[in-house]
Parts: C-alpha cells; sequence; structure tokens
C-alpha cells in the first residue's frame, strides 16, 4: 500500500541506504540526499572517516540488513566479506592468556566498513523508485504549525552545485549522523529543546591499514585471522599500551586493519609511533604479524567516540512527517560495534510500522518513536555498562563515584567470567552470543535461571581447578591452534553429521 508521493532520506551511508530500502515498497519515488560524490567501488569518502577503521556486523545487523534487501549477504560475501566462526577463526587474549580455540554459536561476516556501503549502494541502486542525489548540501527543512498537536515536516531545501532547490515530501527520515542539524531547524521552527543523554569515556582509536602475506608465505602458526588483544587484568605496573584494546582485523582483498584503541590514554598519530606503541602490547604477534605484513595506508586516527542519544522520543508532540535513524538520534562508543547493526534494525522497524499504517499522521511517528526506544534501550544499556566504570567518562550519564567504583571493579571480572563459562557451557555461548549481537539484552541474559546456574557451575570448578576447556595460554607464546571442541559438536558441524 502506497503512503504517499515522495519521501525523502537525508544521508547517504548505511542508516541511509537501509532506510530506502524500507521506503522503498510505501512511496512512488525515494530521494536519497547525499553530501558527498558517492565512489563506484568500494573506497574512503570524506562523509564517512570511520571507514579507515574495523567494523563489525553484528548477526542482528546481517538479518535486518538480508530482510530489507534479500540476497545481501550472499552479495556481500561475493564481493570478497569474509564469513567466519569468530571462537575458531580468532586468536582472543582475554585475562591471564590465550583461550582455547573451539566451536561456538556465532557467526560473522568481516569486511571493510567501504565494501558493506558499496554493497549496499549495489542493493539501493536496483531499486526502480529510488533516486541517489550526490554532491548535496541540506539547508533547511520546511514545516507548518511548528511545535504544535498539527505540526508537520512538508519538505526539504538543499543545494547543489547548480544552486538551490526544494522538494515537497511526504515523509522525511533523517540520517544525517552525529553532526545532523535537523533538531536544530526543529527547535528553531517551534518545538521544544529535545532532552540529550550523554557519555564521553574519552575512547582514541588508531588503526592502519596492511596487505597479508600470501597463503603461502603466512607461518604455519597462523591459523587464525582475526587477533584479538583484550585490556591486562593486572593492577600493577605495565606499559600504557596493555591496556589498548587490540584487532588485527580482517577484510576482504587479502588485506586487514591493524587497530589500537583505549580509554582516556593517548593513542599514537604518526607511523612510526603506531609501530613502537605495537611492539608494547602484552604480546608479540601483533607486531610481528604487522611486520610480516606490507602497510597501505597512514594512520588514522578517531576521538569522535562518545555516546549520544537525542530522546526526541519524549517530545509530546513530535513533527508529522519525520522520523530519525542511526547516529543522527543515538550514536554509541564506536568501539562496541554497534551502530551499522543498530541503524539497519531501526529502519527495519521503520518498514514494519509502515506496512501496518493507514496515514503518515503524528500518531504515527510517535508510536514509531516509542517502538524504537525499545530497541534503542539494548545497545545503549551496554554500551553503559562498560563506559560508565571509566574515571575519564563525562556526561549525563556519569554516575556517583561509589558506583563507578563498584563498575570498574566488577565489570571486567564479570566480562571473564561470561566469557570463560561460555568456553564451557554452551546455554552460556549461546545467550552471550545473542547479547554480543543485540539479540538479548544483558539483564535478559543474566537474570535467565539456567546462565545464573552455569555461571555458579563454572566459578566452583574454577575454584577446584577443574576445568573441561583449558585457558590462560602464554601470550608471549603463540596462540595454540588445537581444537578443543567436544567430540559431539565436531560431529554436528561435519558435513558428514548434516546429510
Amino acid at each position: 500500500m502506497e503512503l504517499g508521493k515522495t519521501a525523502v532520506v537525508l544521508g547517504g551511508s548505511a542508516a541511509g541506504l537501509c532506510t530506502a530500502g524500507a521506503l522503498a515498497p510505501y512511496f512512488d519515488q525515494v530521494l536519497v540526499l547525499e553530501r558527498d560524490v558517492l565512489p563506484a567501488e568500494a573506497e574512503h569518502r570524506r562523509g564517512v572517516p570511520q571507514s579507515k577503521h574495523p567494523h563489525f556486523l553484528l548477526n542482528s545487523g546481517r538479518r535486518a540488513i538480508g530482510e530489507l534487501f534479500p540476497g545481501f549477504e550472499d552479495d556481500l560475501i561475493a564481493a570478497g566479506g569474509l564469513h567466519l566462526m569468530p571462537s575458531m577463526d580468532a586468536a582472543y587474549l582475554d585475562g591471564e592468556g590465550w583461550s582455547a580455540r573451539k566451536r561456538g554459536a556465532m557467526t560473522m561476516i568481516y569486511g571493510s566498513r567501504i565494501l558493506i556501503e558499496r554493497v549496499l549502494r549495489d542493493e539501493v541502486r536496483a531499486l526502480g523508485n529510488v533516486v541517489i542525489r550526490e554532491g548535496v548540501s541540506v539547508n533547511g527543512l520546511t514545516v507548518q504549525g511548528g511545535g504544535t498537536r498539527d505540526g508537520a515536516v512538508t519538505g526539504v531545501d538543499f543545494s547543489t552545485y547548480t544552486g538551490d532547490e526544494h522538494v515537497d515530501a511526504d515523509f522525511v527520515v533523517d540520517a544525517m549522523g552525529r553532526g545532523s542539524s535537523v533538531g536544530s531547524w526543529l527547535v528553531a521552527a517551534g518545538w521544544p529543546e529535545p532532552e540529550v543523554r550523554t557519555l564521553d569515556a574519552k575512547v582514541t582509536y588508531t588503526s592502519r591499514w596492511y596487505e597479508l602475506p600470501s597463503p603461502a608465505e603466512r607461518p604455519a602458526s597462523w591459523w587464525w585471522q582475526h587477533l584479538v588483544i583484550m585490556p591486562t587484568p593486572d593492577k600493577g605496573e605495565h606499559p600504557a599500551e596493555h591496556e589498548f584494546l587490540v584487532n588485527f582485523f580482517p577484510i576482504e582483498g587479502n588485506r586487514v586493519i591493524a587497530c589500537m584503541g583505549s580509554w582516556g590514554i593517548e593513542m599514537p598519530r604518526t607511523t612510526d609511533a603506531f609501530v613502537e606503541s605495537a611492539r608494547r602490547v602484552r604480546t608479540p604477534l601483533f607486531a610481528a604479524a604487522m611486520d610480516q605484513s606490507t602497510p597501505t595506508s597512514e594512520v588514522h586516527l578517531t576521538r569522535s567516540t562518545g555516546n549520544k542519544w537525542r530522546r526526541y522520543d519524549r517530545w509530546a508532540t513530535p513533527p508529522k512527517g519525520l522520523v530519525f535513524v542511526g547516529d543522527s538520534i543515538c550514536a554509541f562508543n564506536p568501539f562496541y560495534g554497534q551502530g551499522i547493526s543498530s541503524a539497519a534494525m531501526s529502519a527495519l522497524l521503520l518498514r514494519e510500522h509502515l506496512s501496518r499504517a493507514r496515514q503518515l499522521d503524528a500518531g504515527f511517528c510517535s508510536r514509531f518513536l516509542a517502538a524504537q526506544r525499545k530497541e534503542l534501550t539494548v545497545p545503549w544499556s551496554l554500551a553503559m555498562a562498560r563506559d560508565q566504570g571509566y574515571e575519564c567518562a563525562v556526561g549525563t550519564e556519569q554516575v556517583p563515584e561509589w558506583r563507578r567504583r563498584i563498575l570498574a571493579a566488577v565489570s571486567g571480572p564479570a566480562f571473564s567470567l561470561i566469557v570463560g563459562a561460555a568456553r564451557e557451557y554452551e546455554v552460556v555461548d549461546e545467550h552471550f552470543a545473542k547479547v554480543f549481537n543485540l539479540d538479548e539484552s544483558l539483564r535478559d541474559m543474566m537474570t535467565n535461571p539456567r546462565v545464573l546456574a552455569a555461571l555458579v557451575r563454572y566459578r566452583i570448578r574454577t575454584a577446584l581447578g577443574r576445568h573441561r576447556v583449558p585457558f590462560g595460554f602464554d601470550p608471549q607464546a603463540e596462540p595454540p591452534g588445537t581444537d578443543y571442541s567436544p567430540a559431539d559438536a565436531n560431529r554436528a558441524a561435519s558435513p558428514a553429521a548434516a546429510r
């Protein structure tokens, strides 16, 4: 059922592209307005500086994009994306040492942000009623009855290299990201200043791209494709780099992104400083892997990492004909890899609401904002659970010092407890995978009786030194390539068992 003649999406990044797919069945035309001139291939562009860092496409995001664009996952893999099982394909250093390699509940598709967006652009351009206009600056919105019960957004003013233009719109979606001016335009038109919740844990991360040696040239010990080095639990004296969260992150084209990040620590900005810092992280494998690979970029550093939620859902009279998707409404600390997946889930939620709508009145926008609030609460709570424990964190969600100290003291050990129990108990592994992929809240997981029972059993077995799966392998040595999966898990995963 068509709900209008023209829908306009402000922004052509991942959030805007997913939204265009959601809108296409319900409008005669969907117009995407994008500031950059978009590359034909997977290339960096000015409007997405974070594309130079690793991006996780969580399973919830994979599913959402797949529902919006059937075949997307196959297309992404055909374009070079890597379908991996992290517990088998990643060497993971947590706690005192390397974790064991074994089959797990979670798989992921690895690829660069620029590849994900290129495949998304191809999907959107295949839709006959979607037009992407590039090199466009959005200058404002046309509204009527600003701030009143009948207030509505009715069009968009923009400019191109040929001059100023205007388009009347039945529906507008703000997907312009963290720096969106839409909120300011609405306030100027009569709507109240929205409440904004913030927490900036002073996360800085720095990345450099490398080409891997060919498979024939790689060391025999490189069974892994992804390296993950978690911050040290050691409270004694150690180099600052031991506090880094480190990734040697595989992407398409036999390449990796070497990335180091931290909470509140100055990060290297030059190539020389980057290499020297890499040599001081808590395993020599990271620097050794860099040494055996060929650098293909300079060092890229990002500081814009604060959590920010514009609470448009709390407006008594939100504007008719306008909703928000992606970072324009809720931006997360990028360390947690929630951005693209959260935006895709909002776009899918929008499509579901459009499919049930008879008209796009103020009630539609209120209902969507309320449902979106419930969905955003899951990733927001996960980000708060970690970032509120840092002394350097500032913002409206900063907690009292006594509470911060408790969070700082328990969050690391609690995380290690869950990761350890997931090695040995399938129920913890399954639910932890759901939480990581935004399919379940942390609260729901930690109140599940079966999960709690498994955590208690694991803690008792740890105290008795009775582990089913070894862990804590020497971080100064190569991570063990032995498959410690239970025999039944290997049989279940084998081609013979599948027949």
